[in-house]
C-alpha cells in the first residue's frame, strides 16, 4: 500500500481510496497517479513520467500528460486551478505533496 496525505494506493489490486471513498481510475490514470505517489515529495519531470507510465520517447507529446492529469485531480477531488494534492513545479514537472 502506498498511503500520501488522505490517498491510499493498492498497486497490487489497482485500487485507490480518498478518504474512505474508492476511486475508479481508468489503467492510465491509475499508472500516473502511482508514478506520483511511489515518489511523494520528490519532481517527477514530463520526460519520466513518459517513459514510465507511457512507454514512449521524448518525441512523444507531453500534452496526453495535461489530459490524464486533469481527470485525475478532478476524481480525487483536487481543485484543477489550485491542486494541493498534485501539483505542477513550473519547468521542472509534477510532485505529490506529502502535506
Amino acid at each position: 500500500m502506498i498511503n500520501v496525505q488522505d490517498v491510499r494506493l493498492d498497486p497490487v489490486d489497482r485500487r485507490a481510496w480518498r478518504g474512505d471513498q474508492e476511486i475508479t481510475f481508468s489503467r492510465k490514470e491509475f499508472d500516473l497517479v502511482h508514478a506520483l505517489a511511489a515518489r511523494a515529495g520528490d519532481i517527477v519531470t514530463r520526460d519520466e513520467l513518459m517513459r514510465d507510465v507511457w512507454h514512449a520517447n521524448f518525441w512523444t507529446s507531453s500534452k496526453t500528460i495535461d489530459v490524464h492529469l486533469g481527470w485525475v485531480r478532478r476524481k480525487l477531488g483536487d481543485d484543477t486551478r489550485r491542486p494541493h494534492l498534485i501539483t505542477t513545479i513550473r519547468g521542472k514537472g509534477l510532485r505529490f505533496e506529502t502535506q
